[in-house]
């Protein structure tokens, strides 16, 4: 796995697709998402070291900053981040439920990590602006307290960009729900 990942957040799919080729053309990254999100957004989610990821990442800013919405570099990224953008965590059971929800894709990523280097606790899922108007959420589950411990970083990291929408944790969430989110 790469030692960094970086991802840019565009308003439209014209600038968000010229926005990628400048990054991947600009320093050795690859691309490990580009795709079209709700509302007709446009992210990519790239990886390499963390000098490249930078300089990409710089790169795709200045290129259509006229479009830009929102963007991130993450050095040494916590490995469970990928299993929940893809839908592929392993869950073994859910003591408690924590959901962090986002006005953004960049900044989902950003919390989720923060998250996971929190407490003790499992991603489940990231959302990231598919289906949703543009918002992204995070389903994280451990026990009460580390579930607790890590919505409120997590929450206290997006914050800063003012892309917090809202928060929760559910301690023993009831089975029917755990079916229909594991």
């Amino acid at each position: 796995m790469a030692k960094a990942i970086g991802m840019i957040e565009f308003k439209t799919v014209s600038a968000g697709i010229t926005a990628a080729d400048q990054m991947v053309k600009a320093a050795q990254v690859e691309i490990l998402e580009a795709q079209v999100v709700c509302p007709g957004k446009y992210i990519a989610l790239i990886s390499g070291e963390l000098s490249a990821v930078k300089a990409s990442v710089e790169v795709g800013i200045s290129t259509r900053s006229d479009e830009y919405i929102d963007s991130f570099v993450l050095g040494n990224p916590d490995e469970s981040i990928f299993a929940a953008i893809y839908g592929s965590a392993i869950v073994e059971g859910v003591d408690a439920l924590g959901v962090l929800e986002t006005y953004d894709a960049s900044a989902i990523i950003v919390a989720a990590d923060t998250a996971a280097k929190t407490a003790n606790v499992t991603l489940i899922e990231l959302r990231i602006a598919k289906g949703m108007c543009g918002k992204s959420y995070m389903l994280i589950t451990g026990e009460v307290a580390a579930c607790e411990a890590a919505i409120e970083k997590a929450k206290a990291s997006v914050g800063e960009g003012g892309m917090f929408l809202d928060s929760s944790v559910i301690a023993a969430p009831d089975s029917q729900i755990i079916k229909n989110i594991v």
